[in-house]
């Protein structure tokens, strides 16, 4: 008698080789098909916005006006970079704003009034909103107050506090030659400008073949390599472009008022690449950002998988503030100054404005990092060319009326493809 064999199961294994790209396009395509757009409207609707400006102003790509671009959306980017942590979790912040606001006007008394020195009023504006963003987290943690509510009223009175900070001369001017005002208004030598460029795109390329090296040993389908090599020369192309440009000399090409040569990118640049690099981590690659998106995405499953929910609330509060006292020196550094009315503008309206518009959901669980930058550019490209294509007292309103078109779209298809999702 013999034994009756069990005929055998074959494992499903990745595709790999030439049929791996086919496999992955037809995959993205499904995905594109089912709602998961990710960034792609955002650098669809960035190329887009780009080219017409560019078609419409001859000078729209200049490198002067590239520049000043670059630190027009340094101080949103900053801000919505924090904000993706609080929307992610389905909450909002309406303070951010102005807590940037009255950052910068504790760091200028620290120095203007107390003789501080520049890092020690940037120490003590990063600490008061470290302090607020935990305020205000516990409150929604632990009272329940919604935050609405919270930062409705913490931005009504941070308005007030800023105002008595400053006092009734209206602004503070930085004093000349600090490395505050060098932030948005000197630039980072050329040669350090390629090679941290080179050490941007070289790390690029590592983790991406490191990750697609680990799903393939775990037996996970893993990006071809085709479309990760794709993907570096993009980014390589793109930042070998911006930083020549930007290595062009703005006083030969535009006779305007700078005491010296004006070439490479402003450090505000690199602040916002370092900060990028660090809070992309932080979602993608830790326990910590796991955890985020898992209360964004469902908080009750997110409590019985041993979450601790109050925390992570806390903590997206803490961050939000703290970048938006980042971005209240970058606008400082911005102005030379810091006003009485310091984050009380369209400061936060454009920060929200940008992560919506990158795709972060205003509904939590979804939302990265680079959707703040990409929605950041798209507002700032928005506001700059508006502004050169449209002259005289109403061309600032134009300006909102696109941008406001803009974020209610962006908002509008997010709430589509939620509803289409659930349904």
């Amino acid at each position: 008698m013999t034994a009756k064999t069990e005929p055998a199961v074959a494992e499903e294994t990745p595709v790999r080789g030439p049929g791996a790209l086919r496999v992955y396009i037809r995959e993205y395509v499904a995905r594109l098909r089912g709602g998961e757009l990710g960034s792609a409207p955002a650098i669809v609707g960035l190329v887009v916005i780009t080219a017409f400006f560019a078609i419409v102003h001859q000078g729209f790509l200049s490198a002067y006006n590239l520049e000043a671009l670059v630190i027009q959306a340094a101080p949103i980017i900053v801000m919505a970079m924090g904000l993706v942590f609080v929307l992610l979790l389905g909450e909002i912040d309406l303070s951010a704003g102005t807590t940037g606001g009255l950052c910068s006007a504790i760091m200028a008394v620290l120095l203007l009034r107390h003789g501080q020195s520049w890092w020690v009023g940037v120490l003590g504006g990063l600490v008061a909103g470290l302090v607020i963003g935990f305020v205000m987290g516990w409150l929604r943690a632990r009272a329940g107050i919604p935050s609405f509510v919270i930062t409705l009223a913490t931005f009504l009175a941070f308005q007030g506090l800023t105002l008595i900070l400053i006092g009734g001369q209206g602004s503070v001017i930085l004093p000349t030659g600090s490395p505050l005002i060098s932030l948005e208004n000197s630039f980072v030598p050329l040669w350090l400008g390629w090679t941290l460029l080179g050490i941007f795109v070289a790390g690029y390329a590592a983790i991406k073949l490191i990750d697609a090296r680990g799903r393939q040993q775990s037996g996970l389908a893993a990006t071809p390599i085709a479309v990760i090599v794709a993907k570096v020369i993009g980014v390589a192309l793109l930042g070998s472009a911006f930083t020549y440009e930007m290595g062009l000399n703005r006083n030969l090409i535009t006779n305007a008022f700078f005491s010296s040569k004006a070439q490479g990118e402003p450090w505000a640049v690199v602040l916002l690449v370092l900060l990028f690099v660090i809070w992309h981590f932080t979602l993608s690659r830790t326990r910590y950002g796991r955890h985020v998106y898992a209360v964004g995405g469902n908080e009750e499953a997110a409590r019985r998988a041993g979450v601790v929910v109050s925390r992570i609330r806390i903590s997206v509060f803490v961050i939000c503030s703290g970048m938006a006292a980042i971005s209240g020196v970058v606008a400082a550094s911005l102005l030379q100054s810091v006003q009485s009315n310091a984050g009380a503008g369209n400061t936060l309206l454009l920060a929200v404005g940008a992560a919506v518009i990158g795709g972060t959901s205003l509904f939590g669980g979804r939302g990265r990092m680079i959707d703040a930058v990409l929605g950041g550019l798209v507002v700032a490209v928005i506001i700059n060319g508006m502004s050169d294509l449209i002259q005289g007292s109403n061309s600032s309103g134009y300006e909102w009326v696109v941008t406001g078109a803009v974020l209610l779209l962006a908002a509008g298809f997010d709430a589509v493809v939620r509803h289409g999702r659930s349904t």
